[in-house]
């Protein structure tokens, strides 16, 4: 929210008047204008429900409440909107866990291999007790958190050869993002894992620097990787999603009951972008078959006996605690 607001109500107060994100307003009508940043684009069901979502609040508010959207990383990147959002430079910001996971490490917990093999199930931990004990994490770091996470989907592995097992990943150059539990996932099942920057993917399969790389399927197709990649093997190894997060100075500025529609409207666009986004999943498997890219479904149980047998359960127990781990069973199963 403009920093400026404090200084212009004390300004304005003996005219009963406050100049405020633009317009002048009697006190008792305070209009509040916020930026949300996210790195998704204009064609991306977050950004599309988050647009309805800010039309609705405006609606519901007479316009007291105004949300204004920055897609495509506008506003900078992944890292850099996270120190905005902590500092107050920015208002609301989404971010997956994975990356959210460099400030609360906690953040990452339901990201663990193979511990999900749905999105019934994940949903159903997201919206339990596992969610919420992530989300506690991510309040004590000072950030505010919406109780609904947003859906950034299942990792899936693209490959020139299929992979129906974790003995074919044996040394195979893959391309993850800067993410230490993503490292340790596939060293653990033998490959070698290769952090690159994702502008240079493309060309880093092209002249076969890496030789697969692993992401939902909306970067598969949206990335156009089914050019330089032969084959689509849906390990689902990985869920991840986006935590729509705010400044929590900018979030007690607003009164109570605007906070109140604003939370309401922004968890019910989080429950249609997750349908949007299963949806989204099967229609893009088939539109990327159509396009030559090979499926197939590998058994999960060999890469999750692999990972047991690599002490990579144990290793990330540890890590993150047997109280979180506790959580993430519940769901999940026994893991190791």
């Amino acid at each position: 929210m403009d920093i400026t607001r404090r200084t212009l109500i004390k300004a304005g107060a003996s005219l009963g008047l406050v100049s405020f994100a633009g317009s002048s307003v009697f006190a008792d009508t305070l209009t509040y204008t916020y930026k949300v940043g996210t790195n998704v684009p204009v064609t991306h069901p977050i950004y599309l429900r988050l647009k309805e979502a800010s039309e609705k609040i405006k609606a519901e508010t007479n316009g007291k409440v105004e949300i204004r959207v920055f897609p495509n990383g506008q506003l900078g990147g992944d890292t850099e909107m996270l120190s905005q959002v902590r500092s107050g430079g920015i208002d609301l910001l989404t971010l997956p866990g994975v990356v959210l996971a460099n400030l609360v490490p906690m953040a990452s917990l339901n990201s663990v291999g193979f511990a999900f093999p749905d999105y019934p199930t994940v949903w159903k931990a997201m919206d339990g007790s596992l969610g919420g004990y992530i989300r506690e994490k991510i309040k004590a770091s000072g950030l505010v958190v919406m109780d609904k996470v947003w859906d950034n989907g299942f990792r899936q592995i693209t490959a020139n050869s299929q992979i129906d097992n974790p003995g074919q990943l044996a040394n195979m150059r893959i391309r993850v993002p800067v993410s230490p539990l993503l490292l340790s996932l596939f060293k653990s099942l033998g490959a070698a894992p290769t952090p690159i920057n994702f502008n240079e993917l493309y060309s880093a399969l092209q002249t076969r620097v890496v030789d697969a790389q692993e992401n939902p399927l909306s970067i598969v197709a949206t990335a156009k990787l089914y050019e330089v990649q032969k084959t689509c093997s849906q390990t689902s190894h990985v869920w991840d999603g986006y935590w729509l997060l705010a400044n929590n100075r900018s979030w007690q500025n607003l009164p109570q009951d605007l906070r109140n529609v604003v939370a309401k409207n922004l968890n019910a666009a989080a429950d249609a972008q997750r349908a949007d986004s299963e949806k989204l999943a099967v229609s893009l498997a088939q539109d990327l078959s159509q396009k030559r890219l090979k499926f197939n479904k590998p058994d999960p149980a060999p890469f999750r006996k692999k990972l047991a047998d690599a002490g990579f359960y144990s290793e990330w127990k540890n890590k993150f605690g047997a109280e979180a781990w506790a959580h993430l069973e519940t769901y999940a199963g026994k893991l190791g």
